[in-house]
């Protein structure tokens, strides 16, 4: 039933006078430290914030403007209490923390202009929000936040791999490029993928390590199959993963591969809902093949054919639909 009326919403389009879910970028810059460090820092949020321009995401920035009342800690959640309050959405929420980090041996911490901010912190703040997210910690020693952030219907990235990589992160200068960069698309399908961003990011940052003749100091890790473990670039050759996860856990990178801030001009017509169940379907297709060898035939394909099913209806009712034009 559900999916009946989805297709009906589907080739109905929306209702002009309903506003369309969607995306929301909040970036958070923590302190500078230096102003060598803030120039960067603010070259990184400008680029997120040219990205979430062209992909029609809201965008919120924390930490550039000139301090208020309320310290840049209690702000940000105040602004993810109110994301809390949107309740369910279609639409991701994108959390992109760029600056500082420090590890004491028991506690990550992101650094902010006057109090810090923890990966427990934060974890609990975001209990609350029911739409999907991708949080994206830039920083030093961020390898805690996958950890304590992971979970179920989000895509969780850090710079480094633990808590002891303390050095500066360069990680977060390239994933701002990649974002919305069409080098960047391993599948052509003409927009970037978080996880194809996050592929060429960790490119970039081997290649300077490389380059400069330094001993890489940063390992940056993916998330998405809410197992806490995380997984490097290296794992992936193109998109797919080529090794498998512990303990036969679903391999990272499934649910990050169907996320783009800027989207096609094609994807742009398809309605948030129905995007999302086809984004859902398309996971669980590719989770369901992962564990084809441990089914029998029989049962495998009872359980693939329903997907298959719903996923060619909805593909019939976009190439029947004439969308109203985007306006700009």
């Amino acid at each position: 039933m559900t999916a009946f009326l989805m297709l009906l919403c589907f080739t109905g389009w929306a209702d002009p006078a309903i506003e369309t879910p969607r995306s929301k970028a909040l970036v958070v810059v923590g302190a500078e430290g230096s102003d060598e460090y803030g120039q960067q820092f603010r070259q990184w949020a400008t680029r997120w914030n040219d990205a979430a321009k062209r992909g029609h995401a809201e965008f919120t920035l924390i930490g550039i403007d000139a301090a208020g009342k309320m310290d840049d800690r209690d702000l940000l959640k105040q602004r993810l209490s109110e994301a809390a309050g949107s309740g369910a959405q279609a639409e991701p929420l994108w959390l992109i923390l760029i600056g500082h980090g420090t590890f004491d041996g028991k506690t990550a911490r992101f650094n902010l202009r006057g109090p810090d901010v923890s990966a427990s912190d934060l974890a609990e703040w975001l209990k609350p929000i029911e739409r999907p997210m991708a949080i994206i910690n830039c920083t030093s020693s961020s390898g805690p936040f996958l950890n304590e952030l992971s979970g179920p219907n989000r895509v969780v990235i850090t710079a480094t791999k633990s808590g002891h990589e303390y050095n500066f992160s360069r990680f977060g200068d390239y994933l701002s490029s990649a974002i919305s960069d069409p080098k960047a698309d391993l599948d052509k399908d003409e927009q970037t993928s978080l996880l194809e961003a996050f592929l060429l990011a960790s490119s970039r940052v081997n290649e300077f390590y490389a380059t400069e003749g330094r001993l890489m100091t940063e390992h940056a890790l993916l998330d998405d199959n809410g197992d806490k473990l995380g997984t490097p670039a290296d794992w992936f050759q193109g998109v797919r993963a080529t090794k498998s996860a512990k303990n036969g856990a679903t391999v990272d990178g499934t649910r990050a591969a169907r996320w783009h801030l800027v989207r096609s001009s094609r994807e742009e017509q398809l309605p948030a809902a129905v995007r999302a169940r086809r984004d859902e379907i398309e996971v669980e297709l590719a989770e369901l093949r992962q564990r084809k060898s441990q089914l029998v035939e029989d049962e495998y394909l009872q359980q693939i054919e329903p997907l298959l099913v719903e996923l060619a209806r909805l593909y019939e009712a976009a190439a029947k639909s004439k969308p109203p034009p985007l306006s700009n």
